[in-house]
């Protein structure tokens, strides 16, 4: 004992019970750790009974070594929690020894389990009333957390760093209950920024005289983004790569190029868009923009889905909105598109995703040798000299790359409207209907300064789901998805435009282009269908929020459902992902593609371009092996030499994969009926 009292550095004294904690210290380490019953005597408090405590068990130790620990002490602390009897029992105790001692703010947890542990303002954590140290708050958060679920990995470390940032246990624990706490769920800003850029003057365009009266009635001046682009030769016939944030201005760059081309007799204009949702809103836009000025539009989604808004496909038409898909459909089953003047290709970045990054990149391939065959043709007695190209973006992570090999100038615009808040709490799916709806309807009871109520989008990542959410919420809202008709889908978008809903909830696959001048996006789950979203995808969704005509920001709800998941191939949860979006950068346009992609897009380009396929194949984003995939398309027949057998042509009019083809095949060769090989092919790609 003599020895551990010499090297005392500490004596920390804390009432527990009838007794007193007794915690001795030495350059950090615990030393001593025992209890002490104080007596009374006719000299005043005296140690009484007094114990050192080796693991579970206790050691009876004479009375005095109390008073040898005490004198031995380089200082003697008593915890603020003590009662304030027991600290004047305490003090009287030690001035029988003439020995000092200090009151404390220490951890009442720690001191309890015989550690002494003081607590600054700089360190303490509110808890019920008291404050606690870091660790043992940590401590009681895991131990909220493992009664909540399972919150792991990302999100415990995320609730960890909040509960040290505000050093308020009971504030982190609210928000496990679906308490909104703004400070709390904010996880940043992004500011407002607007470059600095010289406006164009519409009456300074050289446009068509019809085209130049329109657009001067509806704008004094360009905004930036068309200024830089209109500055850099788009009505000079200059091909660019138009990259900027949502809502500002990228789709009316394509519009001026094209619509003053196809005026002036240099070809029609092609809009392009990855959904038919999106064509058919572009379509009837376009209709009623430009029909007073003499053109015809029409649009192209497949032959399949024409009939749903009622409208024809006319190739001879002036503007031609279409999908990815039904213009290549078109190229693949050979028909004549007419003299393309100018190629707008919507949301670019979509070279990126696996299916249809493939796609797309070999349809601007086999759009450029079908523009580049008909300037050199010149049969049809025309002065058509090509197409060009407008690549519009809001989101790629390397678009210097993207525009070198798309040949293309680079128009490149850092512009956010409105600054956006982003936001962050954790709910399961029942309790993620909850928020969503009390979100929801805090949004749509307050007006921004121009007057417009709060709407929201919510975002989803199934049809079934978005119907689930919409029923939910107490104000009126819709589901909006691919699945709906053409015209209920029209419904719903003139509802939200005309402030009649409080929100829409919609899959995830539509986030880009359709326009809802939301103020407030939720993300109901970071899913699309069965893969998590890509940075750019998040950003693209986000940057829905808010609109500079509408509102003073916008804001983004995360609703993260720790360590879930939505499909088994998923090697994330959805916390992690959560702040993977947050704080990632955008990836990049790479293309690697399998064989079979390689081979599908081959076939695609054997198809329209017979023995030029290897030139097409070249100029793809992404490399293809053209002699393996050759070789590969001879020994399942679907070619001949250099030109598609009935069966090649059937499997590239409808876009099938050779695995998909070849289970198409055994099924009618096995006899299945057309149902059982739709449940087989199902089935397959649930397995995927």
């Amino acid at each position: 004992m003599s020895q551990q009292v010499a090297q005392v550095g500490t004596l920390f004294l804390h009432e527990s019970g009838d007794s007193y904690r007794v915690v001795a210290r030495k350059n950090g380490s615990r030393v001593f750790h025992g209890s002490l019953d104080v007596k009374e005597t006719s000299a005043g408090p005296r140690p009484g009974r007094f114990r050192r405590k080796q693991g579970s068990s206790e050691e009876p130790r004479d009375p005095t070594e109390f008073v040898d620990l005490a004198r031995n002490a380089s200082r003697i602390r008593i915890s603020q929690q003590t009662s304030t009897q027991g600290r004047q029992e305490l003090q009287d105790l030690l001035d029988g020894y003439q020995l000092e001692a200090a009151v404390v703010r220490t951890c009442r947890y720690c001191a309890n389990d015989g550690r002494y542990s003081p607590v600054t303002k700089e360190t303490a954590i509110k808890t019920d009333r008291e404050h606690i140290c870091p660790d043992c708050a940590v401590e009681e958060l895991e131990r909220e957390l493992s009664y909540k679920g399972q919150f792991t990995g990302s999100a415990q470390d995320r609730l960890e760093d909040l509960l040290l940032e505000v050093q308020d246990l009971d504030r982190i624990v609210d928000l496990l209950s679906g308490n909104l706490d703004p400070d709390l769920t904010k996880f940043d800003t992004i500011s407002a920024t607007v470059d600095d850029v010289d406006p164009v003057k519409t009456a300074d365009l050289d446009l068509h005289p019809r085209l130049k009266s329109m657009t001067e009635s509806r704008f004094e001046s360009l905004l930036p983004v068309q200024s830089l682009s209109v500055r850099n030769g788009l009505l000079d016939g200059e091909d660019q790569l138009v990259v900027s944030a949502t809502a500002t201005g990228k789709t009316l760059v394509g519009e001026l190029a094209g619509i003053d081309r196809a005026l002036k007799g240099k070809g029609k204009l092609l809009f392009l868009v990855p959904l038919v949702a999106l064509a058919n809103q572009k379509h009837e836009d376009f209709q009623e923009r430009y029909d007073e000025l003499g053109l015809d539009v029409t649009i192209r989604v497949g032959a399949s889905r024409i009939a749903d808004s009622g409208s024809q496909f006319d190739p001879n038409a002036d503007v031609i909105v279409g999908t990815y898909e039904g213009i290549d459909h078109a190229l693949r089953t050979g028909k004549n598109l007419g003299d393309v003047g100018t190629v707008v290709i919507d949301e670019v970045h979509t070279l990126k995703e696996g299916e249809r990054g493939h796609r797309l990149d070999g349809l601007i391939s086999r759009l450029k040798y079908y523009c580049e065959q008909r300037a050199s043709g010149d049969s049809h007695g025309s002065n058509y000299d090509g197409a060009q190209w407008v690549y519009l973006s809001a989101t790629v992570g390397n678009p210097e790359w993207l525009a070198g090999r798309l040949g293309a100038r680079l128009i490149e615009f850092e512009e956010r409207p409105v600054p956006i808040e982003r936001h962050v709490t954790f709910a399961d799916e029942r309790e993620k209907l909850r928020l969503e709806d009390k979100l929801v309807k805090r949004a749509f009871d307050q007006k921004s300064s121009k007057g417009y109520r709060g709407q929201t989008i919510i975002f989803t990542n199934s049809r079934r789901r978005c119907h689930s959410i919409s029923r939910k919420l107490q104000y009126d809202s819709a589901p909006y998805h691919a699945g709906l008709g053409y015209k209920k889908r029209k419904k719903v978008e003139k509802q939200f435009l005309d402030q009649e809903l409080s929100a829409v909830v919609t899959t995830a696959a539509l986030a880009a282009g359709v326009d809802f001048p939301a103020s407030q996006v939720i993300f109901d789950t970071l899913a699309m269908g069965i893969e998590w979203l890509s940075v750019q995808e998040f950003s693209q969704m986000l940057g829905r929020a808010g609109r500079p005509d509408y509102h003073d920001q916008g804001t983004v709800y995360m609703l993260i459902e720790p360590d879930a998941t939505y499909h088994n191939s998923m090697e994330m949860t959805e916390d992690e992902v959560a702040f993977k979006l947050l704080k990632g950068e955008m990836e990049d346009v790479k293309n690697v593609y399998d064989e079979a992609a390689a081979v599908e897009e081959t076939l695609a380009n054997v198809t329209v371009a017979g023995k030029g396929a290897k030139r097409l194949n070249d100029r793809m984003l992404g490399e293809i092996d053209t002699t393996r995939a050759i070789g590969r398309l001879l020994d399942w027949e679907f070619i001949d030499g250099l030109e598609p057998t009935p069966l090649g042509r059937v499997v590239t009019r409808h876009f099938l994969s050779p695995d998909d083809a070849f289970r198409l095949l055994d099924g009618i060769r096995g006899g299945l009926t057309p149902y059982e090989i739709v449940a087989e092919q199902e089935l397959a790609d649930e397995e995927m």
